[in-house]
């Protein structure tokens, strides 16, 4: 609809230097009202004409470009959603942020503009000059000498602002990186009174965005002086040669006037073409960004054989048979030839200083990561080999960091399972020793949480948590450090009541504490990457040093 709108709005403009020449030369010169009241009649029904397209036109416009931006929103984070954790660590959360926020936005701006104006332009500029080269086409000539100054003013100036476009996008990315961070880590800041430190940081960034900006901006301010400079040389060009041909009897006054009239109108036209091209290339580089999210392939998809056999996860074994793995751009494996069995049903504990991969053992369970080299199977089967949501049916997984949602508990513990009836989202909290705190609270599981809970402890998210992940019944469980903010006795209590709600579940725990470890059918210990040992908890206190330091330490600590 929009081109058939625009065109009847331009058609409606262009035709009134036209009505204009008729009524200067033939109405006011001539001294009959008649000629200016029938001719005046029509440029009022053009007018009307005009101005009923152009608000139809707003309409349509405004309608297309905003469900634009809407659908491309949806699209990208729906695309987003299947990127995998390194994926998302390459682009960066607070990139992302801002791609799907001002980079759409950008584009959005485009669509509006390219609606009511880029369509505009190029129609009232031919127009204009058929109607110019129709009243004299030797002064036409003036035409010759604008427009290829005002295309090479475009173009330089083209060329010389889109660096800076993508800088600032990119500088854009790094201010939202600090906003993010400093809220998110906000209790930190002002628990260390690093206040000022923040603040000055955020300048910094702030000031080198608005330094970036400007030079930008001067960049196309030159635009606009230049194509007024141009423009009112044309028209006193016009005017002066226009005053000969009048005295000589070849051109009538109205046609002069409708003749500059049009020559405006070709000029304005360019430069409203300009400005398009302008904000074109503003968004042009926001569109790459986006584009560069859109065209990213998933680097964890589904397997041809996964998606043939469709394997389910039934019994729990977990088995790792050689595993190196790396992060992407790491220079150096993280695990070594790393290969061990665990039993469906066994509750195995993994241990190791700080940085000994554990996490990341873990996360290439539910196939977080790919490993790099070797295989990760369950139930015998290659995790590669499963639908990537079937695998994590089979797998309930709480990370080591509690993230909850903003909501109320219910909302919350029915991630784990939609449409859990509230029986069994009581009996998992009782499992996870969540029930009596949340039953505690003046509306119970209807009570609203914080973004990220935050009217929570960390032992309360953490027991949430695990309540959610149980909710699904999984075959194997992994549970990583997740009781850290837990105290000693409703430890104790969690794992008893996990032991038997879970039933045959397989628990795999991450933990720094020889009582979770004393209540495991086996522990694994991990020295910096690789598999130190595997044994039973007495077995480990007499073959393998590192872990009769950590029950030591322990000991004596109590």
């Amino acid at each position: 609809m929009s081109p058939l709108l625009v065109m009847t709005v331009v058609l409606c403009e262009t035709i009134q230097p036209y009505f204009m020449s008729v009524v200067v030369d033939r109405g006011v010169l001539l001294r009959d009202m008649t000629v200016i009241t029938h001719i005046g009649g029509w440029m009022i029904l053009c007018a009307l004409i005009g101005l009923v397209a152009n608000v139809c036109n707003v309409y349509v416009s405004s309608r297309v470009s905003t469900s634009f931006g809407a659908d491309l929103r949806t699209t990208l984070f729906t695309h987003i959603q299947s990127l995998s954790f390194s994926d998302i660590d390459r682009f960066g959360s607070a990139s992302l942020i801002t791609r799907m926020t001002n980079d759409i936005t950008k584009i959005q701006q485009v669509i509006l503009m390219s609606m009511r104006i880029l369509l505009r332009a190029p129609m009232m500029l031919c127009l204009a000059v058929f109607f110019v080269v129709r009243i004299d086409a030797d002064m036409a000539w003036v035409l010759l000498g604008a427009v290829p100054l005002l295309g090479g003013g475009i173009y330089w100036i083209l060329r010389k602002g889109f660096p800076f476009f993508m800088r600032v996008q990119r500088l854009v990315d790094a201010l939202n990186g600090v906003v993010r961070e400093n809220l998110i880590n906000i209790r930190v800041v002002k628990s260390f009174v690093r206040e000022d430190f923040e603040t000055r940081k955020f300048e910094d960034r702030n000031e080198q965005l608005k330094d970036t900006v400007i030079r930008a901006s001067n960049i196309v301010v030159l635009l606009f002086p230049l194509m007024q400079l141009i423009l009112n040389l044309s028209v006193v060009v016009v005017l002066w040669s226009g005053a000969y041909r009048v005295a000589a009897g070849e051109l009538q006054v109205g046609e002069l006037i409708s003749f500059v009239n049009y020559l405006m109108q070709i000029l304005m036209s360019l430069m409203m073409l300009s400005m398009v091209i302008m904000t074109v290339a503003r968004a042009a580089a926001s569109s790459q960004r986006v584009t560069e999210v859109l065209d990213a392939e998933p680097s964890l998809t589904n397997t041809s054989v996964g998606k043939q056999n469709h394997y389910r996860v039934e019994r729990g074994e977990v088995e790792f048979r050689n595993v190196s793995f790396r992060y992407a751009g790491g220079e150096t494996d993280v695990l070594h030839e790393v290969s061990f069995k665990v039993q469906g049903g066994e509750v195995v504990a993994v241990a190791g200083a700080t940085g000994a991969a554990k996490s990341s053992l873990m996360q290439l369970i539910p196939r977080l990561y790919d490993v790099t080299r070797g295989e990760v199977r369950v139930d015998g089967v290659d995790v590669r080999d499963y639908e990537l949501d079937a695998l994590h049916e089979g797998i309930g997984m709480v990370l080591q960091q509690s993230e909850l949602f903003s909501g109320s508990i219910l909302e919350n513990l029915r991630w784990g399972k939609a449409g859990a009836s509230r029986e069994e989202v009581e009996q998992a909290a009782r499992a996870a020793q969540a029930h009596d705190f949340i039953a505690a609270m003046p509306e119970g599981y209807d009570t609203l949480l914080g973004r990220g809970g935050v009217n929570l402890s960390g032992g309360q998210k953490q027991r949430l948590c695990i309540a959610r992940a149980l909710l699904r019944r999984p075959k194997v469980l992994i549970l990583d450090d997740s009781t850290s903010a837990v105290d000693s006795e409703t430890e104790r209590k969690l794992w008893d009541s996990l032991r038997s709600y879970a039933g045959e579940t397989t628990l795999l725990v991450i933990t720094q504490r020889v009582q979770t470890m004393q209540a495991a059918d086996r522990v694994m210990v991990l020295e910096e990457g690789r598999l130190e040992t595997i044994g039973t908890p007495e077995e480990l206190k007499i073959i393998s040093p590192a872990y009769r330091e950590i029950y030591r330490s322990q000991q004596i600590f109590v």
